[in-house]
């Protein structure tokens, strides 16, 4: 019977150390701890999305286990090759490396921890590793001799400390390989039966010849690929795989297919980003470098990602033609290209095919969740697609003009699929843009009654379906009526569904300073602006905000006189702007900056300042806002 508290079970057990680590630490204590956190978080990281469990990490040593061996050495895979571009970046004697051993045995569980020669097994093996190596025992070696696209070296039986039985041995050779087994049986072979192979191995070298002759000349015409330097990066590439995607280019050779090729971009970017094992850069940043002749290296630098994806577009008649090709800026390689020709009413399958593709390239692991979600449609109506982007195209302008273009567009789309959920927050954000600037009203022929019925009604309909769009025009909706605890929740829930969408980071930030809670803001607003680098206007002025409440006042008037240099229509950063330069008593700057924000909202100023002394939670943070306005030269 088994004894109480402990159960056995049969696990895939995986062990992993950093070779000569005493050494590094003894040449730079500080370097070297700084290395292995990263990389431990590295491995932790891959370790989760290959469906594992870290069980312990004490030191240089780490400890998990996998459900299934395949997922256990092709997350061994992954981590050699992920720490191997790193070291690529470091100078030779910075390098840490990994030594990692499998093992398939039998484990005592004790709460969260496991035990037992299975688990001692797997570490004696790792001793055998080399460094930047992978070791598997002959258990785990059956599991996946066909299972998985590499070369295995049959090292013996090895005979290890405290193991009573010598150890069947195998190393991982990580590319498509002959598996060594030992000595082959020797057996003589008649000229007939060689003769066959020897006329098929002719054909086959002469195939790969041309082949490589003609990829030869093929890769000559193109220009080289510059790599990126990782120490040149504006920011620490991510813990998970990295990627940037850039327009796709109109080939049509009509622009006014723009919206077309633009949509089929922005729609990658948004199935990308919903995946959890993957940092994706938003698309205000990738779409700067629209019809640009920008570098690799220069996106990847600029951005801090590893990843690049770029592409073209053709739509002619009915037929849909897309190239894409997916680049390691780090190495300037080619981790995948494809080309696609397809009945334009195949697009939805064809966008599914081209993210699935992007996603085995990277080797990243789905969620049960994910893998439902990669094949799904927003409609099933092509027109009301199609008359959506066109929509999309002119909502992206972000003015009133380019709106009531928008609106029609969508509630055509609508029209055509009543249950098209996203054409319904898409009405919802017009109209809530539309709230948030009362300049707007007239231009639109609208009053401010007519656009809040309006954003409710659409907002309303959009979250019997919800996307992250609509939770994230709920939260702003909330906050905008001062419910800020309904406004985080719908935020939470925005950032649930799609992790990597800045706006939603943005949207829980906004909430999050209207409520007090000013150091999480800075978090969310730091995380929106890291995931859309070049959005300044708006995410920079949220930061800038929720360092002013901290009394933070140097930081935010930087932040918010860049954000509106950058954007010098958007007038929401001068409502800080001129009360950040008063409380630091730069009183001509605050009275420069006053007098440019009552030239752009010379009605609406007070309207907003009332708004403003609504919403907040803490009396003392407008307080705070109103002494810097009146100081500014608020009368």
């Amino acid at each position: 019977m088994a004894e109480k508290g402990f159960k056995r079970k049969l696990t895939a057990i995986f062990s992993a150390d950093v070779e000569g680590y005493s050494r590094l630490m003894g040449d730079d204590e500080e370097a070297t701890v700084r290395t292995i956190t990263a990389y431990r978080e590295v491995l932790t990281t891959l370790i989760q999305q290959h469906n594992g469990t870290v069980i312990d990490s004490p030191g240089d040593n780490l400890l998990a286990e996998f459900v299934s061996v395949v997922d256990a050495v092709q997350c061994a895979v992954a981590v050699q090759k992920e720490i191997k571009a790193r070291n690529d970046q470091l100078p030779g004697n910075k390098r840490m490396q990994f030594r990692i051993g499998i093992n398939l045995g039998d484990v005592i569980q004790e709460d969260e921890r496991i035990y037992g020669d299975g688990v001692n097994i797997a570490a004696r093996l790792e001793g055998l590793a080399e460094p930047g190596g992978i070791c598997i025992s002959k258990t785990a070696f059956d599991q996946i001799e066909s299972k998985l696209p590499y070369g295995y070296e049959f090292l013996g039986d090895k005979t290890v400390k405290n193991i009573a039985k010598p150890v069947g041995a195998y190393r991982v050779l990580m590319e498509p390989r002959v598996t060594v087994a030992g000595e082959p049986e020797k057996e003589k072979r008649s000229p007939v039966r060689r003769m066959p192979i020897l006329v098929g191995a002719i054909a086959v070298l002469v195939l790969t010849v041309v082949v490589g002759i003609g990829y030869f000349f093929m890769r000559s015409t193109q220009p080289p690929i510059e790599t990126a330097s990782v120490e040149k990066m504006a920011f620490p590439l991510p813990y998970k795989p990295s990627i940037a995607v850039l327009p796709f280019v109109n080939m049509s050779g009509d622009s006014e297919q723009e919206y077309f090729s633009d949509g089929m971009t922005e729609d990658l970017i948004t199935d990308l980003s919903k995946i959890s094992g993957l940092f994706v850069i938003g698309r205000n940043s990738t779409f700067t470098y629209k019809g640009k002749p920008v570098k690799i290296r220069q996106v990847a630098e600029e951005l801090g990602v590893r990843y690049v994806l770029e592409g073209s577009v053709r739509k002619a008649e009915n037929i849909v033609r897309i190239n894409a090709q997916l680049i390691d800026a780090t190495t300037g390689g080619h981790l995948w290209a494809e080309r696609y020709d397809e009945q334009i009413d195949h697009i939805f399958s064809l966008q599914g095919k081209i993210t699935q593709k992007i996603v085995e390239a990277l080797a990243v692991k789905l969620t049960i969740d994910e893998k439902e979600a990669i094949p799904k449609k927003e409609t099933d109506n092509l027109e009301a697609y199609l008359t959506f982007l066109k929509g999309w195209q002119h909502y992206r302008r972000f003015n009133p003009d380019a709106f009531s273009e928008a609106i029609p567009l969508f509630e055509k789309a609508i029209e055509l699929d009543p249950n098209y959920w996203r054409a319904y927050a898409a009405l919802a954000k017009i109209y809530l843009e539309v709230y948030q600037r009362p300049e707007w009203f007239p231009i639109m022929g609208l009053t401010r009654i007519e656009v809040f019925g309006r954003m409710a009604i659409y907002l309303n309909t959009a979250m019997k379906n919800p996307t992250p769009l609509a939770h994230e025009v709920s939260a702003e909706m909330h906050t905008e009526r001062a419910d800020f605890e309904a406004a985080i929740a719908e935020a939470e829930r925005a950032v649930s569904l799609d992790s990597n969408d800045p706006d939603s980071h943005f949207a829980m930030g906004y909430a999050l300073v209207f409520a007090g809670r000013h150091r999480e803001a800075v978090h969310s607003f730091k995380r929106a602006m890291r995931l859309d680098p070049f959005y300044q206007d708006t995410f920079g002025y949220g930061l800038g905000m929720a360092y002013f409440f901290m009394s933070q006042f140097e930081k935010a008037a930087n932040l918010c006189k860049r954000a509106f240099k950058s954007n010098p229509e958007n007038a929401n950063p001068l409502w800080f702007l001129p009360a950040a330069y008063a409380h630091l008593g730069r009183q001509r700057e605050a009275e420069a900056a006053f007098s440019k924000l009552r030239e752009m909202e010379p009605v609406y100023s007070y309207l907003r300042y009332l708004e403003y002394a609504f919403k907040f939670k803490d009396p003392a943070d407008f307080k705070l806002l109103a002494d810097g306005l009146r100081k500014a030269g608020m009368d």
